[in-house]
């Protein structure tokens, strides 16, 4: 090529070297800069994705907390229900209705269709209990679906009590295989235990996903450890049907409405659909992110399959960091002409691309990575502990535009009087010499928020006074709650006290009413006894052999009412008074009323088969009243055997004591009624007693926290069996 005519012929090399290096230059520059800009954009991007993926798991996680909460909600009302059962063997379906009614379940939980209870009854037992049931006033009473099941579950008492529910009263739970396999679990673990989905008696032929929650119910108030004892003192289960969807919306309530999930059942490695509010997405509009979750509650297998929305709902910020992008890629060109025009000088454009390098590296480093996308307050403070620089985030806890708060000192945001209070004690700053402490701040729009504060020494840009960086996480809600804890706490205190003292009133009632049947029924049977006397001796004559005979009988009937008074006053008294604990020799105590038995009949031949070394700690005047019972109810009832053996001892495997004979016996379809007052399964012409002494033993026994069963057949001897842990309650001390 020809030089150009205005440039001279012996500048024409260097010139075009210096427009060929200053070319590659600025393409150099422009090329860095937008490679820069591309990079830092698809970092940037990257971090808001994986923040908007990291609050979308948080979402799942608070979501499926919610729904675990909830559950264990519902456990508790089952855990109020079984707690009734610990105050009264059986509650009357009164007393139940009154509980349900307090607990006030619409309102609480709509979910939930009413608290019920069903009783755990023996498949050789259901035509007797049917019959309990009705003479106990429960009206015309019959479990269904009928059939010959080994163990049955009929639904007793369903509250409130609305016409789908009492359609639901008399249902054998154990007719039914879900059902049934939850009712199983419960009573084996005795823990509380969930169904897989069913449908719901209540709903009838809808289409709607139900659960129940079994809580089972044992006399002994806890589940005892051995599988054989909890059938033997199982009496039901209290438990809480509900639906599956209302109970997901319940949960939640307000909470991430935008969720959107799938519940199933996976237990046992089928997967069954409880609940949905996920569409199929439309075109184009697939999730930003799935994620899954498992729980394991109440014996049973939750996955809960989580959707997001698309990335754009998801990551609200990308469209504004597309625009950044557009702005960056024209910055560079523009970078890229202002370095072609300034090519000329190669150290100038040196210094200034070092210059805008370092100053942009900072500036990325401290504005972008721990101002700008923190969550977290966050303030730069100079040496005097003025504000140089805050983030939105410190803006939005003390209520103020960021900048507004520059140049104030930090303590002046404190609340008054505070300057020094310290809630938790700050410790000593540590190797790196970060400090922390909690303080109460002010908020200019709402009240005082509470805030956790690190500090921590960071270095500024040259000639820029920047001594401390200090992050202020906002733990209001969480002061809230353990506030809230608290209350809880007294007011649960104060219900506990609430409770002793009308227990207390109704002892205190008990006393007077044992007092009135004392005294006021012993006056008219003095009464009907002196004059029937009287008559007797001084008319005795006028009368013939059937007025006679009356008289007698007038006269003996009122001896046995005062005989039964005498014994209904002792056993009352039986439930009053502190116990005084000691080491007793129950081997020692059996042999001595044993002497006494034989003193009183010496001529019949009883052998008497006493384990030697038996003792235990309880009352002794108590426990000596408990072995008097037995044995002498043994003796009673081996009246007609020859030979008679009444046996005392202790089963090595299981710890119970016992009291075993060859007498009358029993039939073991009426084992309940044993230890009911004044109850009897012999004539009073065969076996003459008060009908107290079984009801006196159950009571000694349960006041040493211990239980007693019977096991017996007509004609082939009884067998009761009781434990005693009073040590291990320490009552009395």
């Amino acid at each position: 090529m020809d030089a150009s005519p205005d440039i001279p012929q012996d500048r024409g090399p260097r010139f075009a070297g210096w427009l060929h290096g200053g070319h590659l230059l600025a393409f150099a520059v422009f090329a860095g800069a937008l490679l820069l800009v591309l990079a830092t954009w698809h970092t940037v991007r990257q971090r808001e994705v994986r923040a908007a993926e990291a609050r979308f798991v948080a979402m799942t996680g608070e979501v499926t907390d919610l729904l675990v909460q909830r559950l264990v909600e519902y456990e508790l009302v089952a855990r109020g229900g079984a707690a009734l059962f610990a105050s009264v063997s059986r509650p009357t379906p009164q007393q139940w209705a009154s509980y349900v009614e307090g607990m006030d379940l619409e309102a609480r939980f709509p979910a939930m269709l009413g608290l019920g209870f069903a009783a755990y009854v023996d498949g050789g037992r259901i035509a007797a209990f049917q019959l309990d049931r009705r003479d106990a006033g429960d009206g015309y009473f019959e479990v269904y679906p009928r059939g010959k099941r080994d163990t049955y579950a009929p639904v007793l008492f369903l509250e409130p009590r609305t016409p789908a529910n009492m359609r639901a009263v008399g249902f054998d739970m154990h007719s039914e295989p879900t059902r049934q396999a939850a009712l199983q679990s419960a009573l084996e673990t005795g823990a509380a235990r969930l169904t897989g989905p069913v449908r719901l008696l209540q709903d009838g032929t809808a289409r709607t996903t139900g659960l129940l929650l079994y809580l089972p119910v044992f006399r002994s108030g806890e589940a005892p450890s051995d599988a054989a004892a909890r059938r033997m003192l199982m009496q039901g289960w209290v438990y809480v049907p509900f639906r599956v969807r209302p109970f997901v919306t319940a949960a939640l309530g307000n909470i991430h409405p935008e969720a959107r999930f799938r519940v199933y059942d996976v237990t046992g490695g089928q997967a069954v659909l409880l609940f949905t509010n996920a569409s199929a997405p439309a075109e184009g509009q697939e999730p930003a992110f799935r994620y899954e979750r498992t729980l394991q509650q109440y014996g049973r297998d939750w996955r809960i399959q989580f959707e997001s929305p698309p990335v754009e709902v998801a990551a609200p910020r990308l469209p504004a960091l597309r625009n950044s992008l557009l702005l960056g890629i024209l910055a560079s060109m523009l970078l890229y002409g202002i370095a072609w025009s300034l090519a000329q000088t190669e150290a100038r454009a040196r210094t200034i691309a070092r210059r805008l390098t370092e100053d942009y590296r900072r500036s990325e480093q401290r504005f972008r990575g721990a101002m700008q996308y923190s969550a977290i307050g966050m303030a730069l403070l100079d040496s005097h502990g003025a504000i140089v620089e805050a983030n939105p985030a410190m803006g939005g806890i003390v209520g103020r535009d960021p900048k507004a708060l520059q140049g104030l000192t930090l303590r002046s945001l404190f609340c008054d009087g505070e300057d020094d209070a310290v809630r938790v004690p700050t410790p000593a700053p540590d190797e790196a010499g970060t400090r922390r402490a909690t303080r109460r701040i002010q908020h200019d729009d709402g009240p005082p928020r509470y805030v956790h504060l690190t500090y921590a020494a960071v270095p500024g840009n040259i000639g820029q006074d920047v001594a401390e960086l200090v992050q202020l996480e906002d733990i209001t809600e969480r002061m809230r709650a353990e506030a809230r804890v608290h209350a809880l706490n007294r007011t649960l205190e104060a219900r506990v006290a609430l409770r002793t003292r009308e227990l207390s009133q109704a002892n205190q009632e008990l006393e007077s009413f044992a007092y009135s049947v004392s005294h006021d029924l012993r006056a008219p049977l003095r009464a009907i006894d002196g004059f029937s006397r009287i008559l007797a001796e001084r008319h005795g004559a006028v009368l013939d052999d059937s007025g006679r005979d009356y008289l007698t009988r007038v006269r003996r009937a009122a001896g046995r009412m005062g005989e039964l008074i005498d014994a209904m006053l002792k056993m009352s008294r039986l439930t009053r008074g502190d116990m005084r604990l000691e080491v007793v020799d129950l081997s020692r105590l059996a042999a001595e009323i044993a002497d006494d038995l034989r003193a009183e009949d010496a001529e019949r031949p009883v052998e008497f088969v006493i384990q030697p070394g038996l003792t235990t700690t309880g009352d002794a005047t108590l426990l000596r009243n408990l072995l008097s019972n037995l044995l002498a109810n043994a003796w009673k009832f081996t009246r007609e055997r020859e030979p008679a053996r009444i046996e005392f001892g202790r089963f090595e495997d299981s710890g119970e004591y016992f009291v075993q004979d060859n007498g009358a016996g029993f039939d073991q379809a009426y084992v309940d009624k044993l230890f009911r007052p004044f109850q009897r399964l012999h004539s009073q012409e065969a076996y003459a007693g008060h009908g107290i002494g079984l009801a006196t033993v159950k009571r000694i026994v349960e006041r040493h926290g211990g239980a007693i069963r019977a096991e017996g057949a007509e004609g082939e001897g009884a067998l009761f069996r009781f434990t005693l842990r009073a040590e291990a309650h320490g009552e009395g001390r």
